[in-house]
């Protein structure tokens, strides 16, 4: 009995091995016929539109000088103007509801004050609105945007430090819009927009930082995919 079992054992073994082997030889095989992955396509230059879905616009100030307090705006728009081929000839349009300031777990009374007359004064201010007035390539898809930032009323220079991210023409049945997409990164003082409220003192931090970091990552959605033979 022990001798039957041994030996059906090892026919089974064997056999195991053997599709094995086999499954490797079929696995081989095809993965030395399959093409190279196709490289992307570019996208088309033209007209793009801030996919809202993909898009984050965080601020972040110094609180007391304990902690770098990071806070959002929720609601934004841009229109792009884009050839990744000559991004220098880009241009870009920003309005933010200045309303739409997200503070979590903040108290109402420091959120009223915040968007009160002593900051963003909502009420007199409700839209802050960023323009780009000219691009400078600073490596193959780094580059420096300037432009003017209209925030409470005043407006000032700005400038961004941006990276071009990629893009693609589109993908039928699930994209069927070209797509790019990009980060930048900048700061001002909202001293400088009238805004020195609760600014620390020289040589303090008790207070609420005067320089502001900005951090944007957007996807545009852009010109329709165009087919063969569409």
């Amino acid at each position: 009995m022990n001798k039957n079992v041994g030996t059906t054992a090892r026919r089974l073994a064997a056999h195991t091995v053997a599709i094995l082997l086999g499954l490797h030889g079929a696995m081989s095989g095809a993965a030395e016929s399959a093409a190279p992955p196709a490289v992307p396509t570019p996208p088309p230059a033209g007209q793009y539109q801030l996919d809202k879905s993909h898009a984050s616009l965080q601020l972040r100030v110094s609180h007391l000088g304990f902690s770098t307090y990071t806070t959002r705006f929720s609601r934004f728009d841009a229109h792009l103007t884009f050839d990744p081929s000559n991004i220098p000839a880009s241009s870009v349009e920003t309005t933010i509801d200045a309303a739409s300031l997200e503070m979590d777990a903040a108290p109402a009374a420091c959120l009223d004050i915040v968007k009160g007359p002593q900051f963003l004064d909502v009420a007199r201010f409700s839209k802050i609105v960023f323009r780009s007035q000219r691009v400078r390539m600073t490596g193959a898809k780094s580059f420096e945007i300037t432009g003017t930032l209209e925030l409470h009323g005043l407006t000032r220079p700005l400038v961004l430090i941006g990276a071009y991210n990629g893009g693609y023409p589109g993908m039928p049945t699930m994209d069927p819009h070209a797509r790019v997409g990009f980060s930048a990164h900048g700061a001002f003082k909202r001293s400088d927009f009238g805004m020195g409220y609760g600014v620390p003192a020289p040589g303090t931090t008790m207070g609420v930082g005067d320089l502001i970091d900005v951090s944007i990552e957007a996807e545009f959605s852009g010109p329709a995919l165009v087919t063969p033979g569409g």
